[in-house]
Parts: C-alpha cells; sequence; structure tokens
C-alpha cells in the first residue's frame, strides 16, 4: 500500500497539470471545436431571419414538401409530437440518416425542440436556454449545408396552440 502522503502529492500533481495546461491537445481529426465554433456563428446569422411565428409555421408546414423535423428522443417524440413529423433524433444526425430522410438539401425544414412547450413538462421538459435543442439542430443542419432551415420561436401551450400535437403510443 502506497503512503497516503504520496497519493495526495500524486493527486494534487495531476490536478495541477490539468489546471496549468501542462497536457498536449490530444489529435482528433474526426472532432474540432474550432470548426464548430466557426459554423456555429455563421448559423446563428443565419438563424435571425428564419425564425417563425406560429401562424407562420403552421402555414409552412401545411405547404408541398416541407419537412417538420423533431430531433427530441423517440420516447418524448412518441409521447407527443407536431402532427405530420418526422423523427430523427438529435444524436442520430448523421451524413447517412439525413442523406435518407432528406436527400435534397434545398427541402425546406421547420424545426421546434422542447423549449418552444411550456406546461407539458412530460413530452417537452425544459431544457437550459443557451442548451436549447433548436440551437444544435439549426447549426447541425446548417453545418450539412442544409440552408432552408426554419425554427419555431415563440413559447407556446400545447393545450391553447393552433398547432396540432398527437402522439405514436399505442
Amino acid at each position: 500500500m502506497y503512503p497516503l502522503i504520496f497519493v495526495v502529492t500524486l493527486a494534487a500533481g495531476t490536478v495541477n497539470a490539468v489546471q496549468a495546461g501542462d497536457r498536449p491537445e490530444q489529435a482528433n481529426p474526426a472532432i474540432d471545436v474550432r470548426g464548430y465554433l466557426r459554423v456555429s456563428a455563421q448559423a446563428a446569422q443565419h438563424r435571425q431571419s428564419r425564425r417563425l411565428t406560429e401562424a407562420q409555421f403552421l402555414r409552412l408546414s401545411r405547404e408541398r414538401g416541407t419537412v417538420v423535423l423533431d430531433a427530441r428522443s423517440r420516447e418524448k417524440y412518441d409521447e407527443l409530437h407536431v402532427k405530420g413529423a418526422v423523427h430523427l433524433s438529435f444524436p442520430d444526425i448523421t451524413i447517412a440518416s439525413l442523406a435518407r430522410l432528406l436527400p435534397d438539401k434545398n427541402t425546406r425544414v421547420l424545426i421546434y425542440c422542447n423549449n418552444n412547450f411550456r406546461n407539458a413538462e412530460g413530452p417537452f421538459p425544459a431544457k437550459k436556454a443557451s442548451a436549447a435543442l433548436n440551437l444544435s439542430t439549426y447549426v447541425t443542419l446548417y453545418d450539412y449545408g442544409y440552408r432552408n432551415v426554419y425554427e419555431l420561436a415563440p413559447l407556446l401551450d400545447p393545450q391553447t396552440s393552433a398547432l396540432e400535437f398527437e402522439s405514436s403510443r399505442r
């Protein structure tokens, strides 16, 4: 068994090394934080003119060729979602899954998330505003080359919303 002083010194040394940034950055060509931050800034600029009122969202959702995308978990989608929305859980968004679901990058895509709805914590549990699923979904779609994306803007109550909802539960 090691003396207690050695263990404490080792642990303190590890914490200090991490805090001081003594470790070299671990290279991984499949992860690009600088690219993500750059694309996020571009997507944020693009998004400013693509936030829809409830009435605009409803009208566009009814137009031919428009896809309403729900990127929440399968469980929450099945519990309650905007009627006619297709499901692709955010962790499952990949090059291949988008190519299957949205082969034409010019397709109009409407998105919404938990933070668009209040008084429905079961199917739409609140997230921290800066971590709203709309943000990461918009940035991701933008990064994959989809520029015809629109986002539901307001905070709505499903009980009084003009949007129709449905459940996939049997």
